[in-house]
């Protein structure tokens, strides 16, 4: 937040605590710890030779602690991050030495490690700072507190042999369940420990992500091609070759034909050729193909000679294999992105009551039994196993006002949620000329003809000013959705004489995401016009609420307000009082094994003060992975000459919500980006401690806001759950406040971003995150479906040929640019 013609200033210290809300008490995964400064000492780790298996530095460090500790190591047991960083408590008995490690196997493997002094790590900073005084938060010294956490689990705690994913650690003793098309999801549990106003806080929280099924390889690719059997089929088409290349990329594979030489590879690419026809040159000169070469040097007929071959090893010396020959290692994390099914079962595995959750963390860390372990003994580390109490209030909800005048047109919600029975949207928007476009071949067209009257019929009763459909309802194939969708959107427009089409509506067969993203990209960056998406379920089943649902999308992204808040002056505490614009910004990154697209930003603002609903939107592709907004000045003049235009006067203040930058690149905003609130990610969890104060869901109500104990000693950040839970345990919102020159009191900013949480626009239901940041997140993730379609219409293309490189962002068409067509 800021005053728009005042410089940067630091990081502002907490106002004060906030005082409104009815006082509560609840119970955070936070537990508490006790640290005893024996001297922390850092230690610059070399291992060689080099080399690219999960976990054999690992596995060397832990030999030569087990066999040098009492000697060499002078009886320190240090804490090793798996790469070059090594922390004990005290010093060693030298500055730098050089280490001989054997790792036995069939055959011996000799490495050596030298370990050189860097520097002594202070806990003075630390200590400050839990003391309560203004300082920044030294990393060192928590990233070595976080180093001896995750040694204590992967190697004091290891009977489960959890696989650790950053700072989550996972095993499918614990659950995994089936996700189809090669994938597996695994439970396990996230721990990190941060400085809070109570002391130092170990958080724990319930986790999962998703592997690599271990499976012969063969079975993996029936899988990715959704074939039962491999001998049922003898053709692979570009597209099944598309969809292997993609999934197998990246996958580490052993071999099965070496007998115990289990030899294990990271598969490079996929041929095009199968083992048949694909040749390579002997040392001796003669060349072979891979078919003749394992059948002489192996006496192993290839079976499925129609599947194309692996290259594994690098492009300097490649090496060839059939796929038959395959299987995949275990523990591989699956870091592609996951089909709708597979996130779907994903989340419903994982899905977990407020109270289970709570047992099952509180049963984590009871079986990590850290004060047991002798890294915690020797760095002085001592951890409360019961979850903290935590001090909160819940924050009244505002009063919404809808059309009319007089205690009909007014709203209380209740419970984070309300509905609109009897009640028009405040200022509805004219949808004259529309057409609809059926992709679901199985449905009857009086079915969709009666839909789209109902449809219109109730949008007007909810205010929405609809017309009847003009039209006759148009039908295309999901499959040729790019030439379907042109041609009638054509024919519409000449049958309208050339009118402009407000609005086309889509019927869907399923929740199909390459489908919706194609109808989405073109009606937005080639066509031009609003659209909303039905799924066809629900075109002979949807009653009253579906459509009112409908309509009120349909409102916001046309222009109009579904509803304003009844007093403004204190829902919007501050921003009422001057002009105010309210920006939210996000970038969105590509998928983990994507080395090439760029990484998306979007930044979306306030048009309408004082009402503070309708927002524009400006998004920009950037660097790979590049989290700083590129060319932000350009973007913010941009909006705030929208603001001008829309409220008829400039600005005097100036709120920011920025999404998912972590704690380490507060500075780098702060000096590189406006000022900003930031909402980040993190793994802070609250619970119910009276079940008496829960929602329908079991989770703690909306409107709890928490800016004691377990927030930051002396910044100004809260936890906020501005939301009704639906399904398992609600994750409470972050708010971390960068720069203040507005001088917000803590009750001032907490309500007015709960407040703002009641006016997303697509639902009845108090949203989890700010709406601008909510709506920028929805933007930048809108136009990530632009470049994925165009790259995977391209890589399908392109199969026969070298990888395609990274498409450009499409621009969206002028007349949706100031309209919220990502509602």
């Amino acid at each position: 937040m800021m005053d728009i013609h005042r410089d940067a200033p630091m990081f502002p210290a907490r106002p004060g605590f906030g005082g409104a809300g009815e006082p509560c008490v609840i119970k955070a995964n936070h537990f508490f710890a006790g640290l005893v400064d024996k001297g922390l000492h850092h230690y610059d780790v070399t291992i060689s030779p080099e080399s690219t298996l999960k976990g054999v530095y690992r596995q060397v460090m832990s030999k030569l602690v087990s066999e040098k500790r009492q000697t060499e190591l002078g009886g320190r047991l240090p804490a090793y991050d798996g790469r070059k960083s090594l922390f004990t408590a005290g010093e060693l008995p030298f500055k730098s030495k050089e280490f001989v490690v054997t790792l036995p196997g069939r055959t011996e493997r000799r490495y050596k490690v030298l370990i050189k002094h860097a520097t002594l790590v202070s806990l003075h900073q630390l200590m400050m700072l839990m003391a309560g005084c203004h300082t920044d938060i030294p990393g060192q010294a928590l990233q070595a507190l976080d180093i001896v956490l995750h040694d204590i689990v992967l190697n004091e705690r290891n009977s489960m042999e959890y696989i650790a994913v950053g700072r989550s650690f996972f095993s499918p003793v614990l659950d995994k369940v089936n996700l189809g098309l090669g994938v597996e999801g695994w439970k396990g549990f996230y721990q990190s420990i941060r400085p809070t106003q109570m002391g130092l806080s170990v958080i724990v929280d319930m986790s999962s992500t998703a592997f690599v099924r271990p499976m012969p390889l063969i079975d993996f690719v029936m899988e990715i091609l959704n074939k039962d059997n491999p001998r049922t089929f003898r053709v692979i088409t570009n597209m099944d070759y598309v969809k292997i290349k993609k999934a197998l990329r990246g996958v580490r594979v052993e071999v099965t034909h070496r007998g115990d030489a289990c030899r294990k590879y990271r598969i490079a690419s996929v041929m095009q050729s199968r083992p048949s026809v694909l040749d390579f040159e002997l040392s001796s000169g003669v060349r072979k193909t891979v078919r003749d070469y394992f059948r002489e040097a192996y006496q192993l007929e290839i079976q499925y000679d129609f599947l194309p071959c692996l290259q594994v090893g690098n492009d300097q010396r490649p090496i060839y294999l059939p796929m038959e020959v395959c299987k995949i290692v275990p523990g591989q994390q699956y870091r592609k992105k996951l089909e709708s099914q597979q996130v779907a079962k994903l989340m419903d595995s994982i899905c977990l009551h407020p109270s289970a959750r709570e047992n099952k963390i509180c049963q984590v860390v009871s079986q990590n039994d850290y004060n047991g372990t002798q890294r915690a003994k020797e760095f002085g580390l001592e951890v409360d196993y019961q979850p903290t109490s935590v001090q909160a209030r819940v924050l009244p909800a505002p009063t919404l006002k809808y059309y009319g005048t007089g205690p009909e047109s007014l709203c209380n919600p209740n419970g984070g949620q309300w509905n609109m029975i009897k009640k028009k949207v405040v200022d509805g928007a004219r949808v004259r000329n529309w057409a609809c476009i059926n992709f679901c071949h199985d449905l009857p067209g009086n079915a969709v003809h009666k839909f789209c009257a109902d449809l219109a019929r109730w949008s007007c009763n909810t205010g929405v000013n609809m017309d009847n459909l003009r039209l006759p309802i148009y039908t295309a194939r999901p499959d040729q959705v790019e030439i379907d969708l042109r041609m009638r959107y054509q024919d519409a427009r000449n049958k309208l004489g050339g009118q402009k089409i407000d609005l086309l509506l889509a019927i869907l067969p399923e929740k199909n995401g390459s489908l919706y993203g194609n109808f989405k990209r073109i009606c937005e960056t080639e066509i031009g016009v609003m659209s909303q998406c039905c799924l066809g379920k629900f075109v002979t089943s949807a009653g009253p609420p579906y459509f009112a649902n409908v309509a009120i999308k349909i409102n916001a992204k046309i222009g109009g307000r579904n509803s304003e808040f009844a007093n403004p002056q204190a829902s919007l505490p501050v921003v009422s009082r001057e002009p105010t614009i309210i920006f939210g910004a996000d970038v969105t990154h590509p998928g983990a094994l994507d080395d090439t697209a760029p990484s998306i930003a979007s930044v979306v603002a306030s048009q309408d003060w004082p009402k503070v609903a309708n927002y524009n939107g400006v998004v920009r592709a950037q660097g790979h992975r590049q989290e700083l907004i590129d060319g932000l000045e350009g973007i913010v003049k941009e909006l705030l000459r929208a603001f001008e235009q829309g409220s008829k006067q400039r600005p005097k203040q100036l709120i920011f919500y920025r999404d998912g930058v972590s704690e380490g690149q507060f500075k780098q905003v702060l000096e590189q980006e406006i000022p900003e609130i930031e909402k980040k990610r993190h793994h802070t969890r609250l619970f119910p401690n009276d079940r008496r104060l829960t929602d329908r869901s079991g989770n703690i109500l909306p409107g709890t806001v928490v800016d004691r104990n377990i927030c930051h000693p002396t910044e100004f950040d809260f936890f906020l759950c501005s939301h009704a839970g639906i399904k398992g345990t609600s994750r409470p919102a972050h708010y971390h406040v960068l720069r203040d020159d507005n001088n917000f009191t803590a009750d001032n900013l907490q309500s007015l971003t709960y407040n703002l949480c009641y006016m997303y626009s697509s639902c009845t239901r108090s949203v989890s995150i700010a709406p601008p940041a909510y709506y920028a997140h929805k933007l930048a993730f809108r136009a990530r479906f632009y470049v994925k379609q165009a790259s995977d219409a391209a890589s399908t293309s392109n199969s026969s040929g070298p990888a395609a490189g990274p498409s450009p962002l499409p621009q969206i068409k002028d007349e949706l640019k100031r309209s919220m067509f990502y509602c």
